[in-house]
């Protein structure tokens, strides 16, 4: 099953899933934004839009998702918060923007959602201007980690709602550009991490 489908099915479902563990998270997460003013900060993979109300208000803020269902209450949820944000159907592993387009790029539970999580971030960091940020909360394996029941559950999840297999030191080795900044535990005993990357001044696109 495509994930556009999935998630459409998912979408009524979603906030109950996974707002109440998560919103802490999400908003340690985005207390990482700092001087945004005047600043452009897409989100990357926006879903329902549970990343709103923390979101800074000073910025010009750009949501993305594939699902048009999920982009639909994120709508809502924008008006709820009347937090003034574009909303764009698009795939995040082949982002509808310009090269250097972003000062900031929150990418929360995205990562591991995706087909080519590699993908992902390399289109991220297309479209980040160099020496911008990239904040990621998502949930990835350790190099080396055998996680037998993680990897066997992946075999079904990752056609219905999210992968279990992603290990995110090999994903950043296709992205030479990005720079980690921090990378430190959180969620599930260190399952979920907050990551924060760098796009290098002389980096790539």
């Amino acid at each position: 099953m495509a994930l556009r489908h999935s998630y459409t099915l998912l979408a009524p479902l979603y906030d109950a899933l996974v707002s109440a563990p998560m919103d802490s998270w999400r908003q340690i997460s985005l207390a990482r934004l700092q001087h945004t003013a005047g600043k452009s900060i897409l989100v990357n993979g926006i879903g329902s839009g549970l990343d709103i109300p923390y979101l800074p208000r000073d910025a010009r803020l750009t949501g993305s998702d594939i699902t048009p269902a999920m982009l639909r209450r994120a709508k809502k949820r924008a008006q709820e918060n009347r937090c003034n944000i574009e909303l764009v159907c698009a795939d995040s592993q082949q982002l509808p923007f310009a090269n250097h387009s972003f000062d900031f790029i929150i990418m929360h539970l995205i990562l591991a959602v995706v087909p080519d999580s590699a993908r992902a971030l390399q289109e991220a960091s297309r479209v980040l201007k160099p020496g911008g940020n990239i904040y990621i909360y998502d949930k990835f394996l350790r190099p080396g980690e055998r996680a037998l029941l993680k990897r066997t559950l992946n075999i079904v999840l990752r056609h219905i709602a999210t992968r279990t297999d992603v290990v995110f030191e090999s994903v950043l080795a296709k992205c030479p550009e990005l720079t980690l900044i921090n990378n430190q535990p959180a969620l599930a005993g260190g399952w979920f991490r907050l990551i924060e990357l760098q796009k290098d001044f002389s980096g790539g696109y």
